[in-house]
Formats: structure tokens, sequence, C-alpha cells
């Protein structure tokens, strides 16, 4: 894809209309403290980068899912709260996203000064993309940058509408970093180039498995999706979850040639999926009534070899249920086995569930890349084209 830069603009002086993905966690119990600010942090870069040339900027961004009406728990106030200790200086909330009041704000905007517009998806309008209501967001300002890649891949308003109402449009340098990682994994990988896929189901990873099979040297399968691949293959497996009408494609992306795909040969079980649940491991076939919960000590160490091997490593999704302690082993192993290998490879590691993996590991920091977007980073490993980055061409 070609698109504008942060450096292809002309920003001194200029409103910027940016857009930034704060949907930061926050507290359960009181609703505003922020539990983990790295969604704030990650949009520093950019935003000090406006702001050094003399610019004013309107922040954008929605939080969690208020479905379309505004609700207090789900208020940016936190945020701007956290944004200006984090600047340095004050940063302004604004009661809504559009209005009178929010514009009589952005107009207000000084040199160096940052407003932050209420929560986006309290109005129906923004995941609708409609059109009016881009129309009042692109008002607010005279030039547009993207950089919230978690929602690259929706066409709502902020990312799609307003930027094809502004003609200086580009992308911030989290987004700018973010394809330029993912394209060394889909246009120009290294060998050998190992790939690994967890998660619950296979109808949600379908086209990235088809498309890494095609460019990945390996394809190691992990998580719940394991059982229907080993369904396909006519083995038992119990009372593990199983997509039936997924099975006949499981047997057909087995049946590629090459032996790309690597599946667990041994299973951490349960009876139970519960926390004290007691776990067991066997090989081969799942007895009934048990269900398979994480990947065997067998396949850590054969997962582990074919890493330290790898010259780029792309990995999306966990090997187990890692949230409960008994069957979290195999992805922590799995996790410090990608640390180790980036001593030497590409690794770039998707985000939501695979990120907070990596952090439960207690690794990271030699990992090459960790995306801020794990349904961005996945629509564009299956090879399809990110309409908020389709929208800056």
């Amino acid at each position: 894809m070609s698109y504008r830069t942060l450096g292809q603009l002309d920003l001194r002086g200029k409103r910027v209309f940016m857009r930034v993905d704060f949907n930061v966690p926050l507290d359960k119990k009181t609703g505003r403290a922020i539990t983990s600010d790295t969604r704030i942090r990650r949009a520093l870069p950019t935003l000090r980068a406006i702001l050094a040339e003399g610019s004013s900027v309107v922040l954008a961004s929605h939080l969690g899912r208020p479905k379309g009406r505004p609700n207090p728990k789900m208020s940016l106030a936190p945020v701007a709260e956290r944004l200006g200790e984090l600047l340095g200086q004050r940063v302004a909330i604004a009661p809504d996203c559009v209005g009178p009041e929010a514009r009589a704000m952005a107009d207000s905007l000084g040199p160096g000064e940052v407003l932050l517009l209420e929560n986006l998806r309290f109005h129906a309008s923004e995941e609708a993309n409609d059109s009016g209501f881009a129309r009042q967001l692109a008002s607010l300002a005279d030039t547009y940058v993207n950089d919230a890649f978690g929602t690259a891949h929706r066409a709502h308003a902020s990312t799609v509408g307003v930027p094809g109402l502004v003609a200086d449009r580009a992308a911030g340098l989290l987004i700018q970093r973010e394809l330029e990682y993912l394209a060394m994994a889909t246009s120009s990988p290294r060998h050998p180039y190992v790939a690994i896929i967890g998660g619950a189901k296979i109808s949600g990873k379908i086209d990235v498995i088809r498309n890494l099979l095609s460019l990945a040297d390996k394809v190691l399968i992990g998580g719940a999706m394991t059982y229907t691949f080993l369904k396909a293959q006519g083995l038992g497996v119990g009372a593990s979850l199983v997509e039936d009408d997924k099975v006949d494609l499981a047997g057909e992306l087995l049946s590629q040639p090459g032996g790309r795909i690597e599946l667990p040969g041994d299973h951490v079980i349960a009876e139970r999926f519960i926390a004290d649940a007691q776990p067991r491991t066997v090989e081969g076939e799942i007895p009934n009534g048990w269900m398979g919960l994480d990947i065997g000590p067998a396949t850590v160490r054969r997962y582990e070899s074919i890493l330290g091997t790898a010259e780029m490593i792309v990995w999306n999704g966990p090997m187990g249920v890692f949230e409960l302690p008994p069957f979290a082993t195999g992805t922590i192993a799995v996790a410090k086995a990608v640390e180790s290998a980036s001593e030497t490879a590409i690794s770039i590691v998707g985000g939501g569930d695979s990120e907070r993996a990596i952090r439960a590991a207690g690794v990271g920091e030699k990992i090459t890349h960790i995306s801020t977007g794990g349904g961005a980073s996945l629509e564009f490993l299956s090879g399809k084209a990110l309409p908020g980055v389709a929208a800056l061409e």
C-alpha cells in the first residue's frame, strides 16, 4: 500500500485531528483507574512530533463498547488525566466529540495545546461511518493523522470518513512501524520462517492460516483449534472444543503440499475447565470426558526446536487456556522460546491474547515488534487491505 507518512506533511502551525487508540483497560470496580497505559504511551512519539511543529492537536478515540450511547463508565476523562501526566501539560477533554462545545474548544486551541474528544462510540454514527458525523469531526481540524492501528481494519467515520474529507492526511509513526514489520512478514520474509497460530477457533483464522501456508516454512498450531485439526485426522478428542462445521476445512488445510502444519502430539487435559482442575498429560488421542486445554511437554520441546532455527517468527494466539495457571505452561514456554530466538530472528507478535501471554511470561524486551492491533494484524497477515490505511493513500 502507498500512503503518506508524518514526515511528508507540513505541520507548522496546523490544527491536527489525530485518531488514536486509547481503548485502555479500566478498573472494573471504579471505572476510572487505568490498569495499563501502554496504548497511551504508544501514541506519544507521534503526538510529540506534531506538537514540536507548533501545531495544536484534537485527539479522537473510542473506549469500550458503549453501543452508540453515552456511558459514564466508558468516559475518556481518566485517559485525558493520564495523558496530561505523561506529556507534562494539561490535556482538556470535550464533553462530546461533536457539537458546538467541542467545536468551540477546538477553535480555541493555541500552538502546542491538546484537546481530547469524548468517546467516539457514544454515537452510533461512528461505527456506521455516517457521512454527516464524519463531516462534523473533519471540521475540527485542517490536517488528519491516523495512529490507531488497532482500528485500522474498521471502516468507521473517524478512520475512513474523515480522511476522505481532509486533503492533508497521513499515517502516524505507530501505524508506519506496524505496517513496515507486517509487510516484512507478508512480502519479504526471511527464511526459515515460522508462524505460530493459536486460539480457540479456526473460523477466525482461516484466511491467515491459508496465507501463511504460502509464505512460511512451518506453521505451528496450538490452542483449542488444535482439536478440530485432530478430529479431521480421525483422532479422538474427547470433550475438547471442536468446530464440527470446520472439520472438512481443517482436513483441506492439512492436505496442502509441503507438510508445513505442525500439530501438538501430546496434550494437557482435564475433566473440567476450572482453575483448580487436576490436569494430566496424554499423548495421541484424548479420552472421552476429558478436554485438551494446553499443549504437552513433548510438543513444547518440538516447537522450541523449530523456533530455534527461525530467521523470522510471527505469533498470533495462545497455545492453551493460559489465563488458568494449570494450562499456562505451553504458552509461557513458547513465549520464552520466541524471546530466545529473537536474538537473531525478526519476531512479530500479534496484539490481544498474544501480547498478554508475552507479559505473563515476563518476556518481551527482545521481541522485535509487538503489535497494538490483534484484529488489524490478522487482517493484514491474511492478505487483506486495511480500510483505515487505504483511506490514507
